[in-house]
């Protein structure tokens, strides 16, 4: 049913792009006569806020203080658990639908599955290949609807997303044909949400593109490369955004509170709320809710064992494990992704903030909460892709490596359970708390409005409006273009406190500015004024754009409460490069001391969990791989 929604409104929609000062403007679908008045100005105050250059989001302790307040006789119309992109984004879509909404998350937004991602949004090249060769259409709507959704997150998120040309190399003139073919046909599915179009290059004209690239091989040469685009983005940034979003809309969210038991009504036949205990302060608290939204991703199946300790599993992880290596690995520009290795599996290669990320493993994993790479998957990756470039791939050259867990699911009613989904997949198998689980980062924000449409129907709610996600720009996102960067460039100058303590001028230059207009959009200068007024102008890490500024900024804007918090979710210096972020921790730990009153054994005990949370990232300064074939 909610397929055939979408597919309906599509067909409905008016999506006029008007070029308007070198922005786009999108007018999404009309509203029926019913929809306006109340409704309307519901919406236009929202977007108001959010697109407000001084907006303000609400303090943590402000946060909490309405998740308190949310008792039995004044009950929140939804309570979200787990702070991912889903759930963010449910929190996201039901408050700007008028509701009530509260959201907790045990650790930290995007702290899991969806920090450690692919970086890609990609509508599903190889979903087309098996609708097209097994004649499934469940496959090809599949395709349809993430391309659409890919097409929509980029717009708006511009400056966390863009488009990404891929390079797909072939060694036989067969694979040319096949490939070209099929990435033609990936273009003509994406119809009016094509991003660009694919094209076939020569062996000369790709080694120009890719000079990295091997152009000759055991007993093969390369005849061409076809070239696709797909999305790219920096995931928990983006998810730290949506959370934020939906808190300027509204939302109460509260990171680092952990739901630890369920209230029920007084026949114990529906949820009602739950007890929620604030892991910085240690108090536990009850939060009312007419119904509760369980988004806990690969931790969706301990949740619904909190009701019912019989429920049947709906959680299959995969485990998917990506190194970082130098830039000089790829281009800037161009991936490089390989459909079908000598063993059948897909790599890829990929620049991403100044580095390249190589991936992935697909293999079954225990369900943690800080997943480690393995050996063995690093060093699949490392030989994988050293059939394909002219460098000399070495161990020693991973500056990074992380594991994710993707949380394929089943649905609990299906009778054959071995049926697993890469789509997602909404129940309600307990009165009053509904699961959404499984599908991807690209079409996190149609999984949401699933997940709010169950919840309305599951607890009653009367929306003021129907869904507006899908053409509402995140924080930082309206009025953003890619020469944003410039004003920083020209209007700010970066204030450092040197060792002596006399304060030094430092140029914003281009590298800097152009970090800062990527990672804060419209926001940045209020990045910039900080480090200018408040000599935080000072590079954290050395051959990294990330400034002192920034961790103030954060730990005031983006309810940053930890070094963890920021060294691997507001920066991304953690998964970049180690080394570099253990050696930014102490600085770091001295700024958010100073912005959240930290005592000294908070702050060696901060730098403890820093030093424990890096060591996962199994980068060639800490692992053990002296026996490994690339040293």
């Amino acid at each position: 049913m909610a397929a055939r929604a979408r597919l309906s409104r599509r067909i409905g929609a008016a999506a006029i792009a008007v070029a308007a000062g070198g922005g786009i403007l999108l007018f999404g679908p009309t509203f029926s006569a019913s929809d306006r008045g109340e409704a309307g100005a519901h919406i236009s105050a929202i977007r108001q806020r959010i697109t407000d250059p001084n907006v303000v989001v609400p303090s943590r302790a402000t946060q909490a203080s309405a998740l308190i307040g949310a008792n039995s006789a004044n009950p929140l119309d939804m309570l979200v658990i787990g702070g991912g992109a889903t759930g963010s984004g449910v929190a996201l879509d039901a408050v700007t639908r008028g509701l009530r909404v509260g959201l907790v998350e045990r650790e930290d937004f995007a702290s899991g599955t969806s920090s450690r991602s692919t970086k890609l949004i990609h509508g599903g090249v190889r979903y087309l290949e098996k609708a097209v060769f097994n004649l499934d259409y469940g496959q090809l709507k599949l395709v349809f609807h993430a391309l659409e959704e890919r097409k929509q997150l980029i717009e708006n998120a511009p400056h966390l997303c863009h488009a990404l040309p891929c390079m797909t190399p072939c060694f036989e003139w067969f694979d040319v044909v096949y490939y070209w073919a099929g990435l033609k046909m990936y273009d003509l599915v994406a119809g009016r949400h094509l991003l660009h179009l694919s094209r076939y290059y020569s062996a000369q004209e790709s080694s120009e593109l890719f000079p990295t690239l091997a152009r000759k091989g055991k007993d093969r040469n390369l005849k061409g490369t076809v070239v696709y685009f797909d999305g790219q983005m920096n995931d928990s940034r983006l998810n730290v955004g949506v959370a934020c979003t939906a808190a300027v809309a509204g939302a109460a969210v509260l990171n680092h509170a952990e739901v630890v038991a369920f209230l029920r009504d007084e026949d114990g036949k529906r949820i009602i709320g739950a007890r929620i205990r604030d892991n910085l302060s240690g108090k536990e608290f009850d939060t009312y809710a007419k119904v509760i939204v369980n988004a806990a991703g690969p931790f969706c199946d301990s949740v619904r064992k909190m009701v019912d300790k019989e429920a049947r599993s709906m959680i299959c992880p995969s485990s998917g494990v990506h190194v970082v290596l130098p830039d000089y690995y790829s281009p800037e520009g161009m991936g490089l992704i390989v459909p079908k290795t000598k063993d059948g599996r897909v790599v890829f290669m990929l620049p991403w903030l100044g580095r390249t990320v190589a991936g992935t493993t697909d293999s079954n994993t225990d369900i943690t909460l800080l997943p480690e790479p393995h050996e063995d998957e690093i060093q699949f990756i490392l030989d994988a892709i050293s059939d394909y470039l002219t460098v000399k791939v070495r161990r020693t050259d991973v500056l990074s490596a992380w594991s994710g867990i993707r949380p394929l699911a089943t649905d609990p009613s299906a009778k054959n359970t071995e049926s697993i989904s890469r789509d997602h997949v909404v129940c309600e198998d307990y009165p009053g708390l509904v699961t959404i689980t499984g599908g991807k980062w690209t079409t996190y924000r149609s999984m949401a409005e699933d997940a709010v449409n169950a919840a309305v129907k599951s607890g009653k709610l009367s929306p003021t409006s129907k869904c507006i996600t899908q053409y509402l720009r995140i924080i930082g996102g309206d009025g953003w273009d890619p020469s944003s960067f410039t004003v920083l460039a020209q209007q700010y100058v970066r204030m450092k406190k040197a060792f002596s303590g006399k304060v030094v001028p430092g140029v914003m230059d281009t590298t800097v500015a152009k970090h800062l207009s990527h990672a804060y959009g419209t926001m940045a200068e209020r990045v910039a004024a900080i480090a200018q007024n408040e000599h935080l102008g000072k590079r954290l890490a050395h051959g990294y754009p990330y400034l002192e500024a920034e961790v103030a900024y954060c730990a005031r804007h983006e309810y940053c409460e930890s070094a963890v918090d920021f060294i691997a979710r507001r920066s991304r210096l953690a998964f970049l490069d180690t080394d570099a972020a253990g050696q930014a921790l102490p600085r770091i730990i001295e700024i958010l001391a100073v912005e959240h009153n930290w005592d000294k054994s908070r702050k060696k005990e901060e730098l403890e969990k820093g030093k424990g949370f890096l060591e996962t990232f199994k980068s060639s300064k800490n692992a053990q791989f002296h026996d490994g074939k690339h040293k």
